[in-house]
Order: structure tokens, then sequence, then C-alpha cells
């Protein structure tokens, strides 16, 4: 093992460990024992999933999430600046540090010139952008879009003009039980003829990736995606 920070993807949703996950993976984790985690009760739990032998009271793990103190996270590196013990980082959906307050240590460690170390596994951003048909040489991720409606609509349109002036795939994503209003809103406010690929479920059994444009959506029976993790990508 060497001395580093393990970026550790996880699977998205309850897909099996060996559908997405590499063996090497495996291999990786089980000599881990300091965790950087968003959630710890979840983070035990995909543990477990990855070797039901690990010994979870043998490890310490350090909460990372939108309510830490960002003050004292760089403290958590500390196994590996001092001990010289592997440290790794696991977020509560597909990949650390993208779209995850992973990054924050990320930057920290960088900073400090230590050496950092990602894993492979499944990113439903990536994902949804190749199964999009779209412009894979220039995209880019925009997160949450705002909650109030006009605000929303200026948001929409402001990614359309990249999308059709810069010929930029644009994506973003939303809380689940707002996905049908936010598709509403977006078969409402954009040109026909702009594509909109809904990606839902990725990698899990329910999954769901279809390319439209706005006029073919209108026409389209959607299945109710209410309680489905979606990452809505726009292209032309």
């Amino acid at each position: 093992m060497e001395e580093a920070l393990y970026l550790i993807p996880v699977t998205l949703g309850e897909t099996e460990i060996n559908q997405v996950l590499p063996s090497y993976n495996h291999d990786i984790i089980v000599n881990i024992k300091h965790f950087i985690v968003e959630n710890i009760r979840s983070a035990r739990r995909f543990l477990k999933k990855v070797e039901k032998s690990i010994d979870i009271d043998e490890l310490t793990f350090y909460e990372l999430n939108r309510h830490t103190d960002r003050k004292i996270i760089g403290s958590y590196l500390e196994p590996l600046i001092k001990e010289k013990k592997p440290l790794g980082i696991i977020s509560e959906a597909g990949c650390p540090a993208i779209a995850d307050p992973g990054a924050d240590v990320v930057a920290i460690a960088q900073s400090k010139k230590l050496r950092v170390i990602p894993l492979v596994g499944p990113s439903s951003i990536i994902m949804s952008v190749m199964a999009s048909g779209f412009n894979g040489q220039s995209f880019a991720f925009n997160g949450y879009l705002p909650v109030e409606v006009p605000n929303r609509i200026k948001a929409l349109k402001k990614l359309e003009n990249k999308v059709w002036n810069d010929n930029q795939t644009q994506s973003f994503i939303e809380t689940p039980y707002r996905n049908a209003k936010i598709i509403e809103t977006i078969l409402s406010s954009l040109r026909p003829d702009t594509k909109l690929c809904i990606a839902a479920g990725i990698t899990c059994a329910e999954e769901y990736i279809k390319t439209r444009t706005v006029a073919e959506w209108k026409k389209e029976k959607i299945p109710d995606l209410g309680k489905i993790p979606c990452i809505f990508v726009m292209g032309k």
C-alpha cells in the first residue's frame, strides 16, 4: 500500500459491487483503516458490502459533509501525514470529489504535496454524457439549478444558449422529488429542437436513459421518476 489518499468510488443505488467496481478496489479498501466519509452509517454499509469480514470497530471515520466546519478538515489528513497510513475518501454515491464535499480535503492534500490516487468507479455525471449522444469534447456540469421558477427558467435558457452558441453539452441534477417539476419547466421553457437526455437510476435495475428533442418529449409518456436520482443533459 502506498502512503496516499485514495478516492474510493461507491455504487450508485443498490447495484452489486462486482457489476461496477474492479476487484483491485477491494484489495485497496481492505487495507485502509482510516476513512473520510460523507455519512458514517452508509460508509459502514458500503464497506461491509465490499468485504463481509471487515471489522468495522477497527476503523476510524471522519465525517465530511455540508455541516462540517471547514477549519477542521485539514486535521483529517493526520493519519497520512503523521503516521504514514493510507487514507480513504468515500462519497455517498459515485466518485468522491465530483459534486461532492470530498473535493475540499483533496485540495488540502494537493497543497501539502501528498499522493492522491483516484480509483475506478461509476460517475453518473460522466456516464450520462456518454449515453446522451451529445458533444463529449466540451461539456459542463452545473449542479442544482435555482428552485424559484423565474430564476430556474433564466438558468435553463442560459444553459441552452451555451448549447447552441458554443456547442457545449450542459448537465445538471435535481432532488428526486422535484424531478417531475423540473421536467415540466424544461419542456415549457426551451426551444422545441433543443435535445434533452434524461438519465435516471444509472447502473441500477430501474435505469432509464433516453434522448429526445423537447418537442418529442412533449409527446412521450415519461415514467414516474420521483424517487430516482436523475441527471438532465442538454445538447443539440
